[in-house]
């Protein structure tokens, strides 16, 4: 196994050939006023470790430059593509203006939700990711394709909305 030190962690910025040489998969990360920004800083930095197309930060979600960001993602967000959009609905909106057949699920607990396990993505993909304390509203919810929601087995009922949208993510990768 590799041990990586501090320093080795922290990758040289890449320059702009071998950002565009990079194949991006047909994936999109929504988060819909997620708070903290550490949170915002691992979602870059998770976008980036699965080569997703684009990040969209929406509602109260910080952007940046932001110094919590910036450590968080270790600079990820400087090459990893982003956008704000004012509503996640606006951020769907405008990616499927652009590309057809775009399936949007939200990592969401619901009534409608189906267990994760369950679950057969489609490609292009939007995941939608929700505020910490309050989730997705009920005006997400209603346009999305499907809602996933992740097993619970101990006494909390919810998990870090970075660490969810890990699970999910690379889930899904192993169906490209």
């Amino acid at each position: 196994m590799i041990k990586l030190n501090a320093r080795e962690l922290r990758t040289q910025e890449p320059d702009g050939e071998e950002v565009k040489k990079l194949k991006k998969n047909p994936i999109y990360i929504i988060c819909d006023s997620v708070l903290d920004t550490y949170n915002v800083g691992a979602i870059f930095r998770l976008a980036d470790a699965a080569a997703v197309t684009k990040v969209y930060l929406c509602g109260q979600t910080e952007t940046p430059p932001n110094p919590k960001i910036k450590k968080a993602s270790i600079s990820t967000w400087k090459w990893v593509e982003w956008e704000y959009a004012e509503t996640a609905v606006s951020a769907i909106s405008k990616i499927k203006s652009q590309i057809s057949n775009l399936k949007v699920v939200c990592v969401e607990q619901d009534k409608k939700s189906i267990a994760f396990k369950d679950f057969k993505p489609d490609f292009p993909l939007a995941i939608i990711v929700g505020n910490e304390s309050f989730g997705l509203s009920k005006e997400i919810l209603s346009v999305c394709d499907e809602i996933v929601e992740l097993p619970m087995y101990g006494i909390n009922r919810s998990l870090n909305v970075m660490v969810s949208c890990g699970i999910v993510l690379y889930r899904i990768l192993e169906f490209l």
